[in-house]
This record gives structure tokens, C-alpha cells and sequence, in this order.
């Protein structure tokens, strides 16, 4: 008992680690991210999230968070993500090989001017470089959320957000932190006229 008592301390204290050990150029990142973000979705664009299993899970939690809400009572934003749909993805991977099932999507899905997140802890994945390379000829935004290196995702992405571990589970902790605090931005950023007006109305008297 006192052995497990001790990891899990010990992973507790290495998470935290990891994310108080974000630099303030990363911390720009993360707001730059939130900033383009916000102006894509006031302009009628939406936000495609995809990666590849425990980042799938990533992808389809933080659309969410768009799509439906994280802090505020507001309209939807549009966003998805690339893993939501059986059919597609067995039919691209059947066809055209697993490599091949984000490309397709983003080929029929992406609009320019969107924005295109990758997560991946190694940014090696062969079909979220494929789907990135998409995404560059359909003019969208590219963004890659990755572990310490970047990968090879680092050098096709227009704003790289790579945490600063290479442990797996750490950087998919830190992924979903950052998603989270880019979708409050994205909510205040969006809505922060409109919440002001709303205080400002009065209100009818019982």
C-alpha cells in the first residue's frame, strides 16, 4: 500500500511539473491559438479537431465544449471532430488505407479560412501528416498540439504548441488543459459584448 501510495504521489507531482514548466512563449502560443480561434468562428468558419486514440477522445471532448458549452450559456460554435463517424473512417481505411482517414475528411470537410488542430504526442503519426498536408491545400489554419519535440508535425503547422515532456500520458494531460483554457478564451472572446450587454439590461421586477 505505501509503494502505490508513493506512485501515485509521485505521478501527481510530475504532472503538475510538467504543466508549471510552460514557458511564457508557449503561454503566447496558447493565446495566439484562442485569438485566431475566436476571429475564425465571428467570421463564420468552424474548428476541426482529429488525432488518434486517447487524442481522438481529446478531439470529440473539446468539440464538444464548442458545440454545446464550457463556462457560459451562449449560442453553439460550430466545431467537430474527425472521429466521430464509423462508417467514414472504416470506408477511408478500407479504400484508401488507415493512413488516408483524416486526409479524406478534411478533403471534403475543411473550408479555408478554418481552423485545423492536430493532437499528437509524437507528431509522427503518419495519417495526421497526411491530414495536415490536407488541410494546408484546402487553406485552412494549422495547429498542432505535441509532446516536446513537435515531430515531424512541427515543420508543416502554422502555430505549434508542443508541451515540454515526452512522456505520453503527461503530455495528454497537458493537452486537454490547454484545450480546455483555449475554449474559456474562446467563449469570452466571443461572447464578452454580449454578456455585458445582458448585465446591462434591466431586469423585470417580479
Amino acid at each position: 500500500m505505501a509503494a502505490l501510495r508513493k506512485d501515485i504521489l509521485a505521478q501527481l507531482r510530475e504532472s503538475c511539473r510538467v504543466k508549471q514548466s510552460l514557458s511564457g512563449g508557449l503561454i503566447s502560443r496558447i493565446e495566439k491559438f484562442a485569438r485566431h480561434a475566436a476571429k475564425a468562428l465571428r467570421s463564420g468558419r468552424k474548428i476541426v479537431f482529429f488525432g488518434n486514440g486517447g487524442s481522438a477522445a481529446d478531439s470529440l471532448h473539446l468539440a464538444a465544449e464548442l458545440v454545446v458549452r464550457l463556462r457560459e450559456d451562449r449560442p453553439g460554435l460550430p466545431a467537430l471532430a474527425l472521429t466521430t463517424n464509423p462508417s467514414v473512417l472504416t470506408a477511408a481505411a478500407n479504400d484508401f488505407g488507415f493512413d488516408h482517414v483524416f486526409e479524406r475528411q478534411i478533403e471534403s470537410l475543411v473550408a479555408p479560412g478554418d481552423v485545423l488542430v492536430a493532437l499528437s504526442t509524437s507528431g509522427n503519426s503518419p495519417n495526421i501528416l497526411r491530414g495536415v498536408q490536407a488541410g494546408a491545400r484546402r487553406r485552412a489554419f494549422l495547429v498542432a498540439l505535441t509532446g516536446e519535440t513537435g515531430g515531424a508535425l512541427a515543420r508543416r503547422v502554422d502555430l505549434l504548441i508542443n508541451v515540454p515532456s515526452r512522456d505520453p500520458q503527461r503530455i495528454q494531460e497537458v493537452h486537454i488543459t490547454i484545450g480546455h483554457i483555449v475554449c474559456s478564451l474562446i467563449e469570452a472572446l466571443c461572447f464578452r459584448g454580449r454578456r455585458a450587454a445582458a448585465s446591462r439590461t434591466p431586469r423585470p421586477r417580479p
